[in-house]
């Protein structure tokens, strides 16, 4: 099945794409939105495609084998978007796209650990020779920590409860399963319901936080965003894709 881009119309409308324009894809994935930038920008264009995900970028390169000479493949966080652009000996880019949603691969694939629906192990490492996984916080760091990446990260309301049984839990047995941390939680944790009926499911917050600070994706959003007003050319364009509140202030604010 063909992977589509989301809100495809509306990125390339905001990038405001021409022939011969310098681009960076700051969240390669699959390469669907790379493909679009690629067909607005002609031969005379260049792209710069960053992705953490080494399997990403093997894919990635496949799908846009026909303009791999115009594309730089780039397998690192887009928190090093200054100095690896400018390591390529370019100063400055017309566009930068930013899509800070979780790639196909990763919500699809229950080895990665991203998801509470299939079971696998506790990961979530965007980055897969990174040492720190969500199994590692959970048995590992202390019941303020856990408190403290509950709250801030996933706006938790009940942080200091699932803190405080996760540590009584992991004296018992170390979490390392998607889906028994999962049900452990629905254990623990009332099931919420919108004012329309539907309900999420309870340990929604907790993956969301837990993602977050094994790749510690609040700072690099931050960082990356102050980079990009140092290397955009004038008149350049900063198009930003995201997902939940955290990441929204953020951007709204910068």
């Amino acid at each position: 099945m063909e992977h589509v881009s989301v809100l495809k119309e509306s990125v390339q409308k905001y990038l405001g794409l021409s022939g011969g324009e310098v681009v960076v894809d700051g969240t390669l994935g699959l390469g669907g939105h790379s493909l679009d930038i690629l067909n607005k920008i002609g031969n005379g264009g260049r792209l710069f495609a960053f992705d953490q995900d080494v399997r990403n970028l093997d894919f990635a390169a496949k799908r846009l084998d026909a303009y791999s000479e115009q594309v730089v493949f780039i397998n690192d966080n887009f928190r090093y978007l200054k100095n690896r652009i400018t390591g390529e000996g370019t100063e400055s880019v017309d566009a930068i796209l930013l899509d800070l949603g979780l790639s196909s691969p990763h919500v699809d694939n229950p080895d990665r650990g991203f998801s509470f629906m299939q079971d696998g192990p506790l990961d979530m490492r965007f980055d897969s020779s990174g040492d720190l996984t969500a199994a590692k916080v959970l048995n590992t760091y202390s019941e303020e920590q856990l408190v403290d990446i509950f709250f801030k990260y996933g706006e938790e309301k009940y942080a200091r409860k699932l803190a405080d049984k996760i540590c009584q839990k992991r004296l018992e047995i170390e979490f390392q399963s998607t889906l028994q941390l999962a049900e452990f939680i629905e254990s623990v944790k009332p099931q919420k319901r919108s004012k329309k009926g539907k309900s999420s499911h309870p340990a929604t917050q907790i993956f969301q936080a837990l993602r977050i600070e094994v790749n510690d994706e609040l700072k690099a959003l931050e960082e990356v965003l102050e980079q990009s007003m140092e290397i955009l050319a004038l008149g350049g364009r900063l198009v930003v894709m995201s997902y939940h509140s955290l990441e929204d202030r953020i951007v709204k604010r910068f």
